[in-house]
């Protein structure tokens, strides 16, 4: 018989929108992606720096967030766009894929934020979404824009460290979350309107080959975040369906995370004593979530 993977639950920590939510004014993102321009926040990215503070970003008023490991929430800057994704370097500035205005680049001891990169050549990116440093410091990120299975549209790009951009794989149906295997010859994607991960093998010169679906998700809307542990584990934020899957190297689920607020889990990342807690964007309830793990999470290159 068929044995249900084990379950690990979550629990509040900080609640963004309790002190800092919006509802008197229209989010035009918001109005255009839910039919809701009065939602209040909508958290994404967490990341953290090398301080150990939590920054979150929020797409749909264009604000960030840094929260203490005591849970003290200060909003450091809000800023004309839609932040989505957010990855720190480890010089310590952090890299913001914006929707709206392609990478930007934060200063984390002022909170400015500044355009890094927001053109392919001379057109303008479709709509950066998430993002991930490598160890030799190149930037793999998505840009979704509005693409699905009907527009298949969406890529994959890769900063390289010395300024070079470069495409990694197009044609993609809506890539969203992305994280690199252990020894980083595989990029993992979550494709949200395929409901799937697909798995790329890097090439000599960085191009995307071998490329098929790896996890196949049910229900929900799709993979959005994604994160690995330091036993090569991966793990997918399955936004709309309340939980995050826990896949094994070989892509067997192994257990999944409950959420304990509402279904939109939409991204994650390791911190705390340890490397052992998972801090977890709720964003239909903006609230952030942790959970104790079995495993430490892998170290990024942030604080490598």
């Amino acid at each position: 018989m068929f044995a249900p993977p084990p379950v690990i639950e979550t629990r509040p920590f900080a609640d963004i929108n309790a002190r800092y939510g919006i509802t008197d004014r229209d989010s035009e993102w918001a109005g255009l992606l839910f039919g809701r321009p009065d939602t209040p926040s909508f958290l994404e990215g967490p990341s953290f720096d090398r301080d150990g503070n939590l920054w979150l970003v929020d797409v749909a008023r264009g604000r960030l967030f840094r929260i203490s490991s005591d849970a003290e929430i200060e909003m450091v800057c809000a800023y004309k766009g839609e932040p989505n994704g957010l990855a720190f370097h480890k010089d310590g500035h952090g890299i913001i894929a914006d929707h709206y205005h392609g990478l930007m680049r934060l200063d984390p001891a002022t909170g400015s934020v500044e355009p890094h990169l927001v053109r392919q050549g001379n057109e303008r990116f479709r709509g950066t979404n998430d993002l991930t440093f490598a160890s030799n410091g190149d930037l793999y990120f998505t840009d979704q824009g509005t693409s699905d299975l009907i527009d298949r549209t969406g890529c994959v790009f890769c900063l390289r460290a010395d300024g070079r951009l470069e495409l990694v794989c197009a044609d993609l149906p809506s890539p969203n979350g992305l994280v690199l295997s252990a020894d980083e010859k595989m990029l993992y994607v979550g494709l949200t309107r395929d409901n799937a991960v697909w798995r790329m093998r890097l090439n000599a010169h960085g191009r995307a080959d071998q490329v098929g679906c790896t996890m196949r998700l049910s229900g929900g809307t799709g993979p959005d975040g994604m994160a690995a542990d330091a036993d090569g584990n991966i793990l997918v934020c399955h936004v709309g369906f309340g939980a995050i899957w826990v896949f094994g190297p070989t892509g067997e689920p192994i257990y999944r995370i409950n959420s304990c607020a509402g279904p939109l889990m939409t991204n994650c990342a390791y911190g705390g004593p340890d490397n052992r807690t998972l801090f977890i964007t709720e964003s239909s309830s903006g609230q952030v979530l942790t959970a104790d793990m079995p495993v430490p999470g892998r170290m990024l290159y942030s604080h490598i």
